[in-house]
This record gives C-alpha cells, structure tokens and sequence, in this order.
C-alpha cells in the first residue's frame, strides 16, 4: 500500500481507542467527530509550521509503553526487540496509612513521563514543580482543568501517585551483554494533602527523577511535537505509535527499508488484543491517525505486515542541546540516587 493510501481514509471517523475522561463529553458520534477534527487540524499546523517548543521522552519508553488500561495486576512486562521493562505497583504514605497504588495505565501517565522529561532538559534539574504548572500542563494538552471525580485533575492526580509508587525495572542487551537497569523514573515524591470531603488526598507538589533515569535521559531523549501528543490524547495506543515511529524510522539504515509482520507487532504492541485480527483493524485505524500528525513517516503496507522506510524525525535532532544536563544538578540536590 503505498502512503497516501494510509492517508486516504483519515477523514473517516476514528475507533474509540482508549478513550481517557478528560474533555470528550456529550454522544459518542459527536466526540468522535471532534476528535477526527482535531486530528487534521493539528496535522496541517505540524505541516505548516515548526512547534514553538520541543518535548521529549525517553528512548525505552519508545520502544515500550506502561499499560493501556486498567488492571487488577500488581506486574507488568512488555518487550520490543533487545528492550524490556518490568512494572510493579507500590504504596504511597498518605499521613496516615500506606495506601497500595494500581499500575499506571492509559494516557495520563505517558503524558506525565513527557513532561516530565522535557522539563528536566529545559531546566537541567532532576527536580520538577509538577503542583505549579499542573493547570499549564492541562490546558496545552486541552485537557481542561475541572475537578470531581471525573475531572481531569483526578485522573492527573490518581495516575501520578500510581506512577511515583511504581518501581521500573528495564532490560537492555548491549554488545553482547544483558544489562538490567533498576530504573525507577521517580525517586522523590512530595505531595500537598488535601481535605477531600472525609477522605485525606495526595495532590502532587514536587516530583524529582532519579539520577539514574535523569542521566541516561539525557544521552537518549526523542524529542517529539507536542502538538502530535496533544491531537492523539484520546488514545494511548496511538501515543505509543508515534513514539516508536519518532524513534525509530530515523534509525532505519537501508533503502529497502525494513519489514515487520503483523506478529512482529502484535508481539511489541498488542498483549492486550486476544484476537489477532481485532489487534490488526485496531492498529491499521489508528496508524492512519498517527501518520496525519507525523506527515514525513514513510510506511508501506505489504503482504504480512508493513514496511518502514528512513524518514526524517518529527523534530529535527540537530535542534536539541543536552549540553551538560548530566552534570548539572539543582542546588539542593546531593543525593546522588
């Protein structure tokens, strides 16, 4: 299939994919519309005009995503050629009791890693004010900021407790060598409590990255056009495409391109789909959706699988300094964790 066929069903209303209670409200066919609508408008701005600012995520989390939606698990794995992660879920100390957190999962907290991430580089600090720039955050990804059980600052709230209490584990195999990582991305947690109703709460604060991440996160950030991020917000699937795509079809080495099954990515993307052909419809619609947002990805579709040819990165490498980041440490920060 050649690209602009991959493009010539964009207009088509999207699959519910993950949806995430954030901003859509009212009938499912009106926010389904809204959010193809959103699509093309934000693929003709990336086409247009380059973004104001650079996010950036880590190169493994590229390459593997956290859970796409709820599970009673307490572990999770997943696996991406010579890249592994392990999760475990983790208590939080609310001021009066250890409370067990869920895995995080969906698109929240692959929002959180992002901004995390990319206000570590712009600040050249380990340590990140989540609490103030909550509302900031929020707004740029047109999440809205209400509160209530269903507001956006709930769900924001309740996956970055899920996502400090967590410990990441990630496996690598490098020259030859298996190299286990405990990688935990967030290694402080300071929380404002909260009188909710008759019930104590955790709002976040503060939130440093461990010297380990934060270092290797300087050596191997993609950066990525939050504006992609931003129109792909109702789907963590379609989150972890662009990612992946944003990671590796730069890497790719030969004029043929390189080929992968269906098993190949049903394998990388699609534990969660116990019915292979339900895994490929799922894919294939929201590939279209990705590729809007990333109009320089060069992809096939072939007997099998699909191909992926070289193409340029969303955001062109030589835009991005790391310039010392590994080095320089916030004031206060002496730790060495």
């Amino acid at each position: 299939m050649a690209e602009n066929q991959w493009l010539s069903t964009v207009n088509t209303v999207p699959e519910a994919t993950e949806q995430e209670p954030v901003d859509e409200t009212g009938p499912a066919e009106k926010a389904l519309s809204r959010t193809a609508q959103r699509i093309i408008d934000a693929g003709v701005r990336i086409a247009d005009e380059p973004p104001d600012r650079t996010d950036f995520l880590h190169t493994v989390m590229c390459q593997v995503g956290l859970p796409r939606s709820a599970t009673e698990a307490r572990t999770f794995e997943r696996e991406s050629g010579h890249v592994s992660i392990s999760i475990e879920a983790g208590r939080l100390w609310n001021g009066r009791q250890w409370v067990q957190q869920p895995l995080p999962y969906g698109t929240i907290p692959r929002f959180v890693m992002v901004h995390l991430s990319s206000e570590a580089i712009r600040t050249q600090s380990r340590r990140v004010e989540v609490g103030d720039s909550m509302r900031q955050f929020l707004q740029t990804l047109g999440m809205g900021d209400g509160g209530g059980p269903r507001g956006a600052y709930t769900a924001v709230r309740k996956q970055v407790e899920a996502l400090a209490a967590c410990r990441l584990s990630i496996g690598l195999q490098a020259e030859g060598k298996v190299v286990p990582v405990d990688a935990k991305p967030i290694k402080k947690f300071e929380a404002w409590l909260h009188q909710d109703g008759s019930q104590q709460t955790l709002w976040p604060g503060v939130m440093e990255l461990s010297t380990d991440f934060y270092d290797t996160l300087a050596h191997h950030a993609v950066p990525l056009d939050y504006r992609a991020l931003a129109a792909l917000k109702h789907s963590a699937l379609a989150l972890d495409i662009y990612t992946w795509l944003a990671h590796r079809l730069c890497r790719v080495a030969t004029a043929s391109g390189t080929m992968l099954s269906w098993q190949n990515l049903r394998d990388q993307f699609g534990q969660e789909y116990a019915n292979p052909k339900d895994f490929k419809r799922e894919f294939r619609n929201v590939l279209r959706q990705v590729l809007v947002v990333y109009p320089t990805a060069h992809i096939d579709e072939v007997d099998g699988g699909i191909r992926l040819y070289s193409s340029p990165p969303p955001i062109q490498k030589t835009s991005v300094s790391f310039a010392a980041i590994s080095t320089n440490r916030s004031s206060g920060d002496k730790s060495g964790g």
